[in-house]
């Protein structure tokens, strides 16, 4: 187990590397930073020159891959990191020095314990992208098919787990001091940020979590996910089709290739609420370098390592808030959030339609442009605070990717208004998931399940009370104080003598084998 002086000196270095990218500035002047949080701060920046405004991204990426990841899950949080930093992480790319090409073949070889002629006809030594865990490659698999071969950093997986161990301390400790970092819940960020990162790690899951993806989007006209080669495919290497498209931030390529950057958009955003409302399964890592345009106008999207998965109530949950946003309907919204148990129910659902009509209003049938998706969510944040509202895990990746996919279409069509595109998605949804007819069939569904379970339920009582037969049932036989029962069922007299008779074997015992000389 690692030391605790061990980690304060991670800490301490880390703070450092904070400090000289001004990124401390925000724990220190925080109202809600402990005491001794602070202290920790001003040793950590003592005699470092801090830039004027604070570069959170850059200096994750200078601590490392562990860093870079706690920066991606810290952009969902702007509650806890405040929208200025949120949205400035929310740019962190986590790219780092390429491994060198004898090290990826090396891997490579032992994955899969054959050389690596044995698998791809052509394999590019020059990766085209390189990130904190893996990096990638172009090759050419045997029969003749282009793909990308995304291979694990050698050694990744210690690092990142040893780096974790730290941030799980400090957390902890943090959580303890109470008040509102104990409502924010330190510990549960780093846990949901250490799932993601144990999944990152094995690419049989990515490229499942693809595969899954596909299957659920297979009928999304205009919206592609890249096939998965199994057979080149392990924990440590994952082998898909090659994407030749134009990436989606860059937006003058795509005006030259005659694509409607308007419908683009627009079908993003439709995307993403299938895939989050309909499916209740979403690529959580929507940033512009894992989003492609092919030659055809399809959007083709890269790199399963984060997702997303929301349950049907919640889903439920999601769409009713969403709509009551957009249609003013601020009381609905209201109730939701005491139905889901978010807001603690002392209390008044008046009173927290009221704050949420403060939120709300503002944004209503304005584009984008005048007001963003993050300002509303902070809006949220600042409500819920006041109402005792604790985090909830399950939407934290929801947040941070509706951030995500309001930047990139704002950037394709910076006058679209994502509510009013969202709108009719969100409303048919609700009258077919919620209306009569599908309250009916659900009904219907679970009587049905209900009656199949039936037999088997019946079977399991008639083995546990089995029916009467055969032989006569035996009387009851009264209780019987056993001898090695305990000493408390025995009469004093009987103590004392087996405690004598007990005391003379050992001392006998002893005198034979010459224990007393």
């Amino acid at each position: 187990m690692t030391r605790p002086v061990t980690h304060i000196r991670r800490l301490l270095g880390w703070g450092r590397l904070l400090a000289r990218h001004g990124a401390l500035r925000l724990l220190e002047e925080h109202q809600a930073t402990p005491v001794h949080v602070r202290r920790l701060c001003r040793i950590a920046r003592f005699g470092a020159r801090q830039p004027q405004v604070p570069d959170y991204a850059v200096a994750f990426q200078k601590i490392g891959p562990a860093a870079i990841k706690l920066g991606q899950t810290l952009a969902t949080r702007p509650d806890l990191v405040g929208a200025e930093a949120a949205h400035n992480l929310l740019s962190l790319q986590d790219k780092l020095p390429p491994v060198p090409f004898e090290l990826v073949r090396r891997e490579i070889e032992a994955s899969f314990e054959r050389p690596l002629e044995a698998l791809y006809t052509s394999f590019d030594p020059v990766p085209v992208g390189t990130a904190s865990i893996a990096q990638v490659h172009r090759a050419i698999t045997l029969d003749g098919r282009r793909v990308a071969v995304k291979v694990l950093r050698p050694g990744v997986r210690e690092k990142l787990f040893r780096d974790i161990e730290t941030y799980e301390w400090a957390a902890a400790h943090l959580e303890a001091l109470g008040g509102e970092a104990a409502r924010l819940r330190p510990r549960m960020v780093i846990d949901n940020f250490k799932r993601w990162t144990v999944r990152e790690l094995d690419l049989r899951r990515e490229a499942a979590s693809a595969s899954e993806l596909a299957e659920m989007m297979h009928a999304f006209a205009g919206y592609r996910v890249p096939a998965i080669d199994w057979d080149r495919t392990n924990g440590r290497v994952m082998t898909l089709d090659w994407i030749d498209g134009i990436k989606i931030s860059e937006v003058a390529a795509l005006d030259a290739a005659g694509h409607n950057r308007e419908e683009l958009a627009g079908r993003l955003v439709i995307a993403f609420l299938t895939q989050a409302i309909s499916g209740g399964f979403f690529h959580a890592d929507m940033h512009q370098g894992n989003l492609f345009i092919e030659a055809d106008g399809t959007i083709t999207a890269i790199d399963f390592g984060i997702m997303g998965r929301i349950d049907r109530r919640a889903r439920q949950w999601l769409a009713e808030i969403l709509y009551g946003l957009t249609t003013g309907n601020y009381r609905r919204v209201a109730e939701i959030h005491f139905e889901a148990q978010y807001v603690p129910s002392f209390h008044s659902v008046d009173e927290f339609a009221t704050a949420l009509r403060a939120v709300g209003e503002p944004m209503r049938g304005r584009p984008v442009s005048e007001l963003s998706v993050g300002q509303m969510l902070d809006g949220l944040f600042a409500v819920t605070r006041d109402f005792d509202m604790q985090t909830q895990p399950h939407l934290l990746l929801l947040q941070k990717t509706m951030v995500m996919v309001e930047g990139i279409a704002t950037q394709l069509h910076p006058a679209i208004n994502m509510w009013e595109v969202a709108s009719p998605y969100v409303r048919s949804w609700i009258r077919d998931e919620l209306g009569p007819e599908a309250a009916i069939a659900e009904r219907l569904r679970d009587d049905a399940a209900t009656l199949v379970r039936l037999p088997a339920l019946i079977r399991r009582i008639e083995d546990r009370f089995p029916a009467k037969g055969g032989a006569p049932e035996a009387p009851p036989l009264p209780p019987v104080a056993l001898l090695w029962a305990g000493q408390r069922r025995l009469p004093g007299w009987l103590n004392t003598l087996l405690s004598a008779a007990a005391g003379g074997m050992i001392v006998a015992a002893g005198f034979a084998r010459g224990w007393w000389g």
